[in-house]
């Protein structure tokens, strides 16, 4: 069955865009796809076809920082973007997908089988990450601020503070310890004081990146 989702590939290097052609060619018809081979003729793409999804690499377009691909985000929601590039910071992607679920990444050593699955998530709208960059993610979290929040937080508050973040709620946490909702109530409120949040949504980003909960963990 083929999709009717537009599909924007932003990239100016010719062979690549020859190896997206090819293996979009049996998945969608091809006046579904629009190119853009600078960041103005993307701008003016995505003006047109707000909800499309834009295969962009990111390392050949003159992007100043991160924070622009999030605020383009912000500007079109309805739209869905695979990052497909050679090499992409520990930081980048970080701040990216902690920030935003609407981009899959792509390294471009990655396999047929991974470039296909990401085109069938993004498509539905759902978010791909792969092997590569996954297991970068994983190893990087546990180092980052990981000192830090063991200093912050004691372990029961550490076990608490992943609970949460994992979607579980004060009744679940408190059953599963043997306390009172109260007592967790209680714990919350500290943890918070503590890593200098104010809800639940900033506290699961502290503990993602502090290595407390992992990206395996939360996307299951």
């Amino acid at each position: 069955m083929k999709s009717m989702r537009k599909i924007v590939l932003a990239d100016n290097q010719d062979i690549t865009k020859a190896g997206w052609f090819y293996l979009l060619q049996k998945q969608i018809e091809s006046k579904e796809i629009s190119e853009a081979s600078t960041k103005s003729e993307l701008l003016l793409i995505l003006s047109e076809l707000p909800d499309a999804l834009i295969i962009l690499d990111y390392t050949l377009f003159d992007f100043e920082s991160v924070n622009e691909l999030i605020f383009l985000q912000t500007r079109f929601e309805k739209a869905d973007w695979i990052l497909f590039s050679d090499e992409l910071s520990d930081e980048f992607l970080r701040t990216l997908l902690y920030n935003t679920s609407s981009f899959s990444v792509l390294m471009k050593d990655g396999s047929k089988e991974e470039i296909m699955s990401a085109m069938k998530e993004a498509m539905k709208g759902n978010r791909y990450i792969c092997n590569h960059v996954s297991n970068l993610l994983l190893d990087s979290s546990k180092s980052v601020n990981q000192y830090r929040s063991k200093q912050i937080l004691t372990i029961t508050e550490q076990k608490i503070l992943k609970e949460m973040a994992l979607g579980k709620t004060t009744k679940e946490i408190a059953a599963k310890r043997h306390v009172s909702a109260h007592t967790i109530m209680t714990h919350r409120k500290n943890i918070f004081r503590k890593i200098e949040v104010n809800n639940v949504h900033e506290a699961t980003k502290y503990a993602m990146r502090a290595g407390i909960v992992d990206l395996a963990e939360y996307y299951i």
